[in-house]
Order: C-alpha cells, then sequence, then structure tokens
C-alpha cells in the first residue's frame, strides 16, 4: 500500500445512491490528466471500498502514470440495465494497493463482472478514490 496524495482535502461521505451504482455489475469510465494537461478517458470495472471508490488498472498503464503524476480523477458510472441512470464523481486516487491486498480487490471485481477470479497472466494494481464530489442522476 502506498499513498499517493492527501493534501488534507475533505472527503465526501459516498451517497448511497452512488455506492449502489458502484456496488452493482456497472462500468464506469474514469478519466484522468495527461502530462499535457488532456483528459484520458477510460472504461474500468469499478467498485466500493471503505466509501471510496476502487478500481485495478496495470502499474504502468497510462491511467496509473497520470495518477501517480497527478492523482486527480473524474468517473462516471452508468447502470448496466438502466443507461438514464448514472453518477459524476470528482476526486483523488489516494492510494494505490499491490500485491495481495490489490488483488483480493481485483478477484473481488472479477467475480462481479464475470464470475470468476481475474487471471494472474499480467500484474494489476488498485487506486483507491477519495470522493470529493458526486451528482446522480436519473432521466426518462
Amino acid at each position: 500500500m502506498s499513498a499517493i496524495c492527501g493534501k488534507g482535502r475533505a472527503m465526501a461521505e459516498l451517497p448511497p445512491d452512488v455506492r449502489a451504482l458502484a456496488e452493482g455489475p456497472n462500468h464506469a469510465h474514469v478519466a484522468t490528466l495527461m502530462p499535457d494537461g488532456a483528459p484520458h478517458s477510460v472504461p474500468v470495472w469499478i467498485t466500493e471500498e471503505d466509501g471510496r471508490l476502487a478500481f485495478l488498472t496495470g502499474p504502468g498503464s497510462r491511467k496509473a502514470r497520470n495518477l501517480d503524476r497527478d492523482p486527480r480523477v473524474a468517473i462516471s458510472i452508468t447502470a448496466h440495465d438502466n443507461p438514464f441512470t448514472m453518477a459524476a464523481i470528482r476526486g483523488r486516487a489516494t492510494e494505490r494497493l499491490e500485491g495481495e491486498p490489490a488483488w483480493q480487490l481485483v478477484d473481488r471485481m472479477s467475480v462481479k463482472y464475470t464470475g470468476r477470479p481475474y487471471p494472474r497472466e499480467e500484474e494489476r494494481v488498485v487506486y483507491l478514490v477519495d470522493v470529493e464530489h458526486s451528482t446522480t442522476m436519473k432521466f426518462g
């Protein structure tokens, strides 16, 4: 476990409707900042972990490199069974899990999305995001 950035910012409590979207088998999009400030957005598996949002990636991926340099992140989650229900979240990736602590969360996410543990062919890390702001919307 390694801390990325605390900076004394207040972490907002994860509202129940955001928590429900994160706990379900819903895909999220994570936006990070490139070195030149341009946005980089990719789809990810997501879950809730102790009031924070968690997602996995490769340790050398573009999003990992971006977050290790600048922990600011924006996340959107859309309900898989109703694309008119969504959440928008802003926060900071404050912790990067590696090794067995990461694999426990990776497997939990994999079972949620695929019904089986994640293959151990490539290393994975998990970022934990402190939510600073969130909103949910339902259309239709």
